[in-house]
């Protein structure tokens, strides 16, 4: 195979379900060859003028929390800005000078230290736990923690620091919802449920929550959740992210590093790691999402012929029956005659007829290279 021709992700497609940093995570992806389904799970609705917002931000001018958790760059940065153009933000910030600020992560230490902040503290996972386990080990009965949201309540979070005996002042500075326009959403996960996508990106826990919450409404959810546990991979930015999808038995493949690049690494890593490779007729057969690599050749193919070769691969060098083939074509029907036609496009798109052999009277079969499989069938009924 030859990625830097193609590029690794040359013939798969991939679901992106992120609404902030899309635009990035694409150009990623297609710069590797993937073909890409974008489909935002939310949206992100900024609380400038939410009167939550506002009661929050003014409380803990008026008394000064004891510490503040901040769990993400974006959320901070609209906080000192909607307090700004309340005209309330250099006494924000002068509450937050004179408090125990923790950061979450790298990403969130830039954003504090940017707004002429210094964190007392940030760990260098970004995870919640680490942060809830270093407020806990300190002590927090009697403490007054304002909690900067990333979205969504944090209850396990929350109700850690209260049994504590903490007094937790939440700041919610942004909310995600639904998106507005619903089909894009819906066509990922019809290609989901059908296996018409290799994989699904996710960059939070409430876009995994998101999508599997429509899924249920259409009645989809058994089937998105099995082709996920399955042959759709389920790729994270980080364990937090993760977590919707693992409580549903998915499991999941993680970048080392919680960031977009090493997310698509993974997925360089995995994808080309879950293809079939077969040698077939002399040639090296490299089965992928979308396309077939016939040796160092990318050949895009149709979803009949790629529906036809799988259940070809699934035994290689075995006849398969035209009624079988029948039944593996998108659709339903019962003329054999539409199996003769994917085969005939699936054999000009592969550019190697001699890839797929007709057996007279009983179906086809790849093609496999002498003593690499069984199922043989005689010469006189090959044609």
């Amino acid at each position: 195979m030859d990625d830097a021709t193609h590029g690794p992700l040359a013939g798969f497609t991939v679901g992106v379900t992120a609404a902030r940093r899309a635009d990035e995570l694409i150009a990623l992806l297609r710069r590797r060859g993937a073909a890409v389904i974008h489909a935002p799970a939310l949206r992100i609705v900024p609380l400038a003028d939410d009167g939550e917002l506002m009661a929050a931000t003014k409380e803990l001018v008026d008394n000064p929390p004891d510490a503040v958790v901040a769990t993400t760059a974006i959320g901070f940065r609209g906080w000192i800005e909607a307090a700004d153009g309340w005209g309330i933000g250099e006494q924000l910030l002068e509450r937050l000078r004179t408090t125990e600020l923790l950061a979450r992560g790298p990403k969130v230490k830039g954003a504090v230290r940017a707004a002429g902040l210094v964190e007392a503290w940030s760990p260098q996972s970004e995870s919640l736990a680490e942060v809830l386990d270093r407020l806990l080990a300190g002590g927090v009965a009697g403490r007054r923690i304002a909690l900067q949201l990333h979205g969504e309540p944090l209850p396990g979070f929350v109700e850690a620091l209260r049994d504590g005996g903490a007094d937790v002042v939440p700041v919610p500075v942004y909310r995600w919802m639904p998106p507005e326009d619903l089909a894009p959403l819906d066509r990922l996960l019809d290609a989901i449920a059908v296996g018409a996508v290799d994989a699904v990106s996710f960059t939070s826990a409430p876009a995994a929550a998101s999508l599997l919450s429509r899924a249920a409404g259409r009645g989809l959810r058994e089937a998105v959740l099995d082709a996920l546990r399955g042959p759709v991979a389920a790729a994270c930015v980080g364990p937090v992210t993760a977590l919707p999808l693992q409580a549903e038995g998915v499991e999941t493949v993680q970048p080392e590093r919680f960031r977009l690049g090493p997310l698509v690494q993974v997925l360089c890593r995995e994808l080309p790691g879950r293809a079939r490779v077969l040698p077939v007729a002399g040639h090296r057969l490299e089965i992928r999402g979308h396309a077939v690599l016939v040796d160092d050749g990318l050949r895009p193919v149709p979803p009949a012929g790629m529906a036809l070769l799988a259940a070809l691969a699934r035994r290689p060098g075995w006849v398969v029956s035209r009624a079988e083939l029948l039944r593996a074509l998108p659709g339903t029907g019962t003329d054999e005659h539409a199996v003769e036609t994917a085969m005939a496009r699936l054999r000009a798109a592969l550019g190697a007829p001699r890839l797929i052999q007709t057996v007279v009277k009983r179906g086809y079969r790849l093609s496999l290279d002498a003593g690499e499989g069984e199922g043989w069938s005689a010469v006189a009924d090959i044609r």
